[in-house]
């Protein structure tokens, strides 16, 4: 597997295969998994093209298994970082909460852009049960965690 991020919060590694493993680590490592799966799942019921699709997930250690969703954009304007986030929001009802360029991938096979990271989002539809109470990360740049 190829490791693509190492952080207090979390290891994400690539498999061979493409799928993406996500493994929660660090302050509220439960909870932000939690909310992930829950943020994914309910992106999938509501048909959201450009995101990633939970393959797999294990409670216990905790770990997250997805589709790949491309390879990170280095070099993306910040009028189409507040589109992208402003349709996520608009049309799914699903705020970022870390709404930044870092999480945003761009796929060649599906020709688009795509939002990756939901472990702070927030599901903004009054229907859906509440999610965990999580400390939102900062409102910065990039982190360095």
């Amino acid at each position: 597997m190829q490791e693509m991020k190492d952080t207090r919060r979390a290891l994400v590694r690539i498999g061979y295969d493409g799928r993406v493993h996500k493994t929660f680590r660090g302050h509220q490592a439960r909870e932000r998994f939690e909310n992930e799966v829950r943020v994914l799942r309910y992106l999938e019921r509501r048909n959201c093209p450009n995101v990633p699709r939970v393959l797999e997930a294990y409670p216990e250690e905790p770990r997250l298994v997805t589709t790949s969703c491309g390879q990170r954009v280095e070099h993306i304007n910040e009028d189409k970082v507040r589109e992208i986030f402003h349709t996520l929001e608009h049309d799914y009802r699903v705020r970022h909460e870390d709404a930044y360029a870092r999480n945003i991938t761009y796929s060649p096979q599906a020709g688009e852009f795509c939002v990756i990271d939901f472990e702070f989002a927030t599901i903004l539809d009054p229907a859906a049960p509440p999610g965990p109470n999580l400390d939102m990360p900062l409102p910065d740049g990039p982190r360095g965690d």
